[in-house]
C-alpha cells in the first residue's frame, strides 16, 4: 500500500470516528462549546502525529487516548490559571415532538447530569465502556490503569449513576 492510499484511509477512519469522538468529549468536558473545542484538538494532534500510528492497531483507542491527554493537559492549565469551569444547562433541544420524545430528552438529561456528577475516574470507566462499548482490556489501556482498576472504577460508577438516578437504594 502506498503511502497515499494509506494516508486517505487513516483520514476516512479518523472522519468516521467523529461522532463517537464528540460523544466522549461531551462526557470529559460536560460543555458542549469545550467538547467542541477538545474534538477539534484531538484530531487536529490526530493528524499532526499520524506518523506515530501503527497500521494495524485500532485507531479508536489511539485517538481516544489522545483525546483523554488533552483532556488531563486542559484541566491542568486551567488549574493553574485559577479559572472556573462554568457548567451551562445540560441538554440540547432538538425540537423532537411529543410527549414521549419530551420525556426521552429529559431522562437523557437526568442521565447526563448523573453521569456529570461522577468522579473523573468513574466517568471515564463509564463512559469508554458503557456508551462506547470498549472491551475492559481496551478502555483500560486507552486510560492507561489495569484492567482490574477499570472494572472497580466502573462498578463504582455504575452504582453512583443507579442511585443518583433512583434506581437503588
Amino acid at each position: 500500500m502506498n503511502a497515499s492510499t494509506s494516508q486517505d484511509r487513516f483520514c476516512e477512519e479518523l472522519t468516521a470516528l467523529l461522532p463517537r469522538l464528540r460523544r466522549f468529549a461531551r462526557g470529559l468536558a460536560r460543555d458542549p462549546a469545550d467538547a467542541d473545542d477538545l474534538c477539534q484538538q484531538t484530531v487536529e494532534r490526530a493528524l499532526k502525529s499520524r506518523q506515530s500510528w501503527q497500521d494495524g492497531t485500532r485507531l479508536d483507542a489511539w485517538v481516544y487516548r489522545i483525546m483523554r491527554n488533552q483532556w488531563i493537559d486542559e484541566v491542568r492549565a486551567r488549574t493553574r490559571r485559577s479559572q472556573t469551569f462554568t457548567h451551562e444547562e445540560e441538554g440540547a433541544d432538538i425540537g423532537a415532538p411529543g410527549d414521549l420524545a419530551a420525556e426521552n430528552l429529559v431522562e437523557l438529561g437526568n442521565v447526563g447530569r448523573a453521569l456529570a456528577r461522577l468522579p473523573e475516574e468513574q466517568r471515564e470507566a463509564v463512559i469508554l465502556v458503557l456508551v462506547e462499548g470498549f472491551a475492559y482490556k481496551e478502555a483500560a489501556e486507552i486510560i492507561g490503569v489495569p484492567q482490574g482498576t477499570l472494572t472497580s472504577r466502573l462498578g463504582r460508577g455504575r452504582e453512583a449513576l443507579l442511585r443518583e438516578l433512583g434506581e437503588i437504594a
